[in-house]
């Protein structure tokens, strides 16, 4: 897909799909509830679709109607129907993880699996984790000697989840802390997670502690160390309304300061529970001026942009789409803290650096981030995406200044943002 340039200043409304990480930590908490809850604003892409698809394998009611973006989940109070079950969750992350701690509620053996690059995605810290509390898990065709190492097909031999004491990793992926969190609760005991290392993407954690709340629950906490979970039961919700998406949003809201003008991003507020509403403070610092709105906020942008050094590690998912304004400044950009990026949909800290290169951007590569030096002849390119959906959708953003920019494989977006290039068509042509 060739990305069309354009030559006025943007001026324009748009809105963003429902929050991938509402809708899904909104679907497991909901099926763990006793009763029916119906989510409304809820996120339909492959991401999403993958999880329902595997509570409804699993024997969940699942009611999903596209057209009015509402899921409704009949929850069974922490029972699983089905015994045995084989899940394909394609290259779904989130669905990932969370299932492989929901699975250990119930009885019987559940194996979970993905696409080829899910068969690369490291979960052996949640799985020590689980098996500290007493799951019984096996990895299957791979060597044993590293349980750390372990990655999808699992099959997890349930009983219930025991308990008690464990710690857990906290730099690899704050989802393996948010899936012991949310199914702890219908462990036959308290349980205690203590951290073994910093945590990362710390607001996603909090993102979790208030749907559980919303959903009637909380944690016991002593800040970002230790976290205790008594036993308790979910409520449904009659009408859950998820947020819209800040992830997808920090697209619309960098498009302004790679194209002058402003674009104002509908359903969605500064006091959002998602971390990466945080992206906008990086914008102001670029220079952006940002307007809040009782229901929106607006970006404007205007040259010069300014350079930053910024750690990223709370907010890993938007470093693409600075990546993808840095070039653009006046001075370089560093990014830091987003090791974790390294084992998501792709390297991403790897794939981004070949990318801006074959741009003729310089480029310096770090353990944990990289430098961005200002580019004034962006050279035409076909982007490779890796099948990473935020690949596609940050670099987009260059080619709506530079021309000749072509995007490889668009329909990856399908992960989260399906109706993506529609949505920026539509802010292309608006002034």
């Amino acid at each position: 897909m060739l990305i069309q340039t354009i030559t006025h200043p943007l001026h324009a409304s748009v809105r963003v799909p429902g929050s991938k990480s509402l809708t899904n930590r909104a679907l497991l908490i909901a099926a763990l509830a006793d009763g029916t809850t119906r989510l409304e604003n809820a996120l339909f892409s492959d991401d999403s679709r993958y999880f329902a698809a595997a509570l409804q394998t699993l024997g969940f009611g699942i009611r999903l109607d596209e057209a009015s973006q509402t899921m409704t989940v009949s929850g069974l109070g922490g029972r699983i129907p089905a015994s045995h079950a084989e899940l394909f969750i394609g290259n779904a992350g989130t669905a990932a993880r969370f299932l492989s701690a929901f699975l250990t509620l119930g009885s019987g053996q559940y194996t979970l699996d993905g696409e080829p690059r899910m068969r690369e995605r490291p979960i052996g810290d949640l799985v020590e984790t689980l098996e500290a509390l007493g799951a019984v898990i096996q990895p299957l065709n791979q060597p044993i000697t590293n349980r750390k190492s372990i990655c999808p097909p699992i099959t997890i031999h349930a009983s219930g989840l025991p308990g008690g004491q464990a710690s857990i990793a906290g730099d690899i992926s704050s989802q393996f802390l948010s899936a012991l969190l949310m199914v702890a609760p219908y462990a036959k005991n308290p349980v205690e997670l203590t951290l073994s290392t910093e945590l990362n993407s710390k607001p996603y954690i909090e993102m979790t502690l208030a749907v559980m709340q919303e959903f009637g629950l909380s944690v016991e906490r002593r800040g970002y160390e230790q976290f205790t979970v008594r036993a308790g039961r979910y409520q449904p919700r009659e009408g859950y309304i998820v947020e819209s998406d800040a992830s997808a949003a920090s697209y619309f809201f960098a498009a302004p300061l790679i194209c002058g003008g402003r674009v104002c991003v509908e359903n969605i507020r500064r006091q959002s529970k998602q971390g990466d509403i945080a992206f906008l403070d990086v914008l102001r610092q670029m220079g952006a001026e940002i307007r809040l709105g009782s229901d929106s906020v607006t970006v404007t942008g205007s040259a010069p942009l300014r350079g930053l050094d910024v750690d990223m590690r709370d907010i890993p998912d938007t470093a693409q789409t600075l990546a993808a304004i840095a070039p653009f400044a006046s001075s370089p950009t560093r990014i830091r803290g987003i090791a974790s990026a390294r084992v998501k949909e792709t390297d991403r800290v790897a794939a981004t650096c070949t990318e801006l290169t074959r741009l003729g951007v310089t480029v310096e590569e770090h353990p944990d981030g990289m430098t961005i030096h200002p580019c004034q002849d962006i050279r035409p390119a076909k982007i490779q995406t890796y099948n990473d959906h935020r690949m596609a959708m940050a670099f987009s953003l260059i080619g709506l200044r530079a021309p000749g920019i072509e995007i490889e494989n668009p329909g990856c977006v399908s992960k989260t943002f399906p109706n993506y290039f529609d949505v920026l068509e539509q802010m292309k042509r608006e002034k």
